[in-house]
C-alpha cells in the first residue's frame, strides 16, 4: 500500500500545478490583457502537441491503429456536439458572456488530468522509483498546459480567482484517475487507449476550431507574428517534453 501512498502524493503535486497561473495575480489588468492572445496561441500549439505527440503514441502502443483514429473522431465529434450545445444554451443573438471554448477546455483538461492521474497510479504499481519518474514527466508537460489553460478561461470571460479555482478543480481528477489506475487500469481492457483518444479528439478540436480562430482576428502584423511563434513554442514545448518521457 506505500506505492499507493505515493502515488495519491505525486498526484496532488501534479494537481498544485494547476495553480501556476496564481502569478498572474501579481500582473496589473491591462498587461494581463496584452499578454493573453499570447498565452491563447501556446495553449493551442500545447494542445496540439498533446494531442499527437503525448495522447495519441501511447495510445497506438496499445492498441490497433484503425480504432485509435476512429476514436479520435469521435472525440471530436463529441466536442463539436457539445460546444453545439453550449452555444445554444448560452449564447443569444451570436452573444456569448463567457466563450463556449472555456467550458469544453474544462472538461477537456478534467478528462487528461483523469488520464495522466492512470498513468502515475499505474506506474507506482511497477515501482516507487518508476512512479517517480513518470509523475516528473507528467509535470513537464502538465506545467505548459496548465499556463495555457489559465489563459484560455480569463480570455473566455473567467475572472482571475474564478479562472484559477475552475481550473484547480479539473486537476482534481488526477487523483481521481490515480486511484483509478492503481486498481482498475488492468482489469479494464481498452479503456486507457480509447480515453486517451478520445480526449486528443477533444484537444485537437479546441485547438482548431476555437483557440486558432482566435489568433487570426489580430489586426496587428507584429502581434499576428508573435502568436505564431507563441503556437509554434507550444508545439515545441511538447516534442521537447515526450522526447524526455521517452528516455
Amino acid at each position: 500500500m506505500s506505492g499507493l501512498f505515493w502515488a495519491l502524493g505525486a498526484s496532488i503535486v501534479v494537481s498544485l500545478v494547476s495553480l501556476v497561473g496564481i502569478f498572474s495575480l501579481l500582473l496589473k489588468e491591462n498587461l494581463l490583457n496584452k499578454i493573453l492572445i499570447f498565452l491563447i496561441a501556446f495553449s493551442a500549439g500545447a494542445l496540439i502537441g498533446g494531442a499527437f505527440l503525448h495522447l495519441l503514441p501511447e495510445a497506438v502502443e496499445s492498441q490497433e491503429a484503425h480504432s485509435i483514429f476512429l476514436n479520435t473522431i469521435y472525440g471530436f465529434i463529441a466536442f463539436f456536439i457539445m460546444e453545439k450545445y453550449l452555444y445554444w444554451r448560452h449564447c443569444h443573438n451570436g452573444v456569448c458572456q463567457i466563450h463556449t471554448f472555456t467550458y469544453l477546455n474544462l472538461f477537456g483538461d478534467a478528462v487528461h488530468n483523469f488520464i495522466d492521474g492512470m498513468i502515475i497510479g499505474a506506474s507506482f504499481l511497477v515501482s516507487v522509483h518508476f512512479g517517480i519518474v513518470t509523475s516528473i514527466m507528467v509535470i513537464l508537460h502538465e506545467i505548459p498546459q496548465e499556463i495555457g489553460d489559465f489563459g484560455v478561461l480569463v480570455y473566455g470571460g473567467f475572472g482571475k480567482i474564478k479562472a484559477l479555482y475552475f481550473n484547480f478543480l479539473s486537476a482534481l481528477t488526477c487523483i481521481v484517475g490515480t486511484i483509478a489506475g492503481y486498481f482498475v487500469s488492468e482489469k479494464i481492457s481498452g479503456f486507457m487507449p480509447f480515453l486517451m483518444a478520445f480526449t486528443a479528439g477533444g484537444f485537437i478540436y479546441i485547438a482548431a476550431s476555437d483557440l486558432v480562430p482566435e489568433l487570426h482576428k489580430q489586426p496587428s502584423l507584429k502581434k499576428s507574428l508573435a502568436s505564431m511563434a507563441a503556437f509554434i513554442f507550444g508545439i515545441l514545448f511538447l516534442i521537447i517534453a515526450s522526447k524526455t518521457h521517452a528516455h
